[in-house]
């Protein structure tokens, strides 16, 4: 039964399945409203970044031998964990292994005073740039839990990845490129997969787009040779029809919303994304900047200098998996894993942060560089670290930030966040907040409740624009 255009539902559940799905619109109004008027006394919240580029270093980097330097490590290497710092429960169970000596060489770098090792000399030169938060903490023991609470804000899968949220609020610059973007440094899996990019309970259509690595890094984007656009155009006519038919009959699947507008989507880039992915343009200063002439630094130099094109073009949030994998996860080695490591991602990372401030761009895109947590000062295997949730360092850069400084500390074996801590939930509404999104404001109906990306909780950390 349809009245004009619009059909008319038939049953009280139809009703409520349709009006539902413009609840998430209203909640998007009304955080617009508070968002220019102030909501319940609080200043307007002023967007300071754009966009995002979120650099995951996957598998836990070791704060304490890359931004932590903790002298008494090295005075207590060979000996157990003394017992005022407590019991200390690791991935590996309750741990009093000895203390592992950091073999770094440390220098302060900049007019902060930014402490950071011999392991990231590239990095050195953006000490003035980055605002180095010591002091993160986060409830994930094992990776899996790690990168799922550092992707979605929880420890238990099904919530919507940052990214979404980002998307959901914002929505895209340009409507021809995907407005959440997610590479990986290699063809290994990434812990949790997908679920890591997933929009979760919201609408299937706020998921991140992988773009892969290789020569064809969006498959099937271009049509069959002997193709033309008429008879593509035709194809997906006729496709929407079908596919409007099937989600009168079935409103509540979002995957069907999202696949037809990934269709639309994926005809709109056939234009625009080849341009942005192809680097062939690139002058040979810019390559040498991002480390492509170099060995050990192509494969994530490539993906630095793509995600500077996306930032261009108008990608809201680009994420870059390095050692995808968990690679930094050094259990054992950790000379040769983080020696290997480091050198790949150092330059290229450097050289983001040099073309973004070169272009303009810095300002106002937000680059964040960390992993899902940190390394234990205890031994793992002789000569390894364990995971450590509870302490860690993570950067920030541009957007908004005052580079040069560092917030927080940690105990003085680098184990424990002690004074300013920045739990994860922090770290997600302070970025939201950077983009101009209100964290508790911002609002999705799930099954009758008001979900939000920080589930309820998270400050933001004055200190970094302060």
């Amino acid at each position: 039964m349809r009245a004009g255009h619009v059909e008319i539902p038939k049953t009280r559940r139809q009703f409520l399945c349709r009006s539902g799905g413009g609840f998430g619109a209203i909640a998007l109004a009304s955080l617009l409203e508070r968002n220019s008027n102030g909501a319940e006394g609080t200043s307007p919240l002023k967007p300071r970044a754009k966009r995002v580029i979120f650099l995951f270093m996957e598998g836990g980097p070791s704060h304490i031998d890359l931004f932590d330097p903790k002298p008494l490590i090295n005075k207590l290497a060979g000996q157990s964990l003394p017992e005022s710092f407590g019991d200390v429960i690791t991935s590996m169970g309750e741990s009093r292994s000895p203390i592992l000596p950091c073999k770094r060489k440390w220098k302060q770098h900049g007019e902060g005073g930014i402490w950071i090792s011999d392991w990231l000399p590239h990095l050195t030169r953006h000490a003035d740039d980055i605002a180095v938060i010591r002091s993160c903490w986060a409830d994930g023991i094992n990776h899996s839990a790690g990168v799922c609470q550092m992707n979605t804000c929880s420890i238990l899968g099904g919530r919507p990845s940052l990214g979404s949220w980002v998307s959901y609020g914002l929505g895209t610059e340009n409507e021809d490129m995907p407005a959440y973007v997610v590479m990986q440094d290699n063809r290994s899996s990434v812990v949790n997969g997908p679920r890591n990019w997933g929009a979760g309970f919201m609408p299937a259509s706020y998921q991140g787009i992988r773009i892969q690595e290789g020569n064809d890094p969006i498959p099937h984007l271009n049509p069959p040779e002997g193709v033309s656009q008429n008879q593509q155009i035709s194809k997906l006519s006729f496709l929407s029809k079908l596919n409007q038919e099937f989600a009168t009959q079935f409103p509540t699947q979002s995957e069907l919303d999202a696949r037809i507008a990934s269709y639309e989507l994926g005809f709109r880039m056939q234009a625009e994304a080849p341009n942005v992915i192809d680097i062939a343009n690139e002058t040979e200063g810019t390559r040498r900047l991002y480390g492509l002439d170099q060995k050990d630094t192509a494969d994530f130099g490539k993906l630095c200098l793509m995600a500077r094109r996306m930032a261009e073009s108008g990608v809201r949030f680009v994420q870059l998996y390095h050692g995808a994998g968990s690679k930094w996860d050094a259990h054992s080695g950790i000379e040769a894993n983080h020696t290997s490591l480091c050198k790949q991602m150092d330059w290229p990372v450097a050289g983001l942060l040099t073309d973004l401030k070169q272009r303009g761009l810095l300002d106002d895109t937000l680059v964040i560089w960390g992993g899902e947590f940190g390394r234990t000062p205890m031994s793992e295997q002789g000569n390894g670290r364990d995971h450590n949730p509870t302490g860690f360092t993570m950067w920030m850069a541009g957007g908004g930030v005052r580079g040069g400084q560092m917030i927080g500390t940690t105990d003085d074996l680098g184990l424990r966040a002690v004074e300013k801590r920045v739990h994860v939930h922090d770290l997600h509404a302070t970025i939201l907040n950077l983009l101009g999104l209100d964290h508790m404001a911002l609002t999705y109906l799930h099954k009758g409740r008001p979900e939000r990306p920080t589930v309820n909780e998270g400050r933001f950390v004055n200190e970094l624009v302060g």
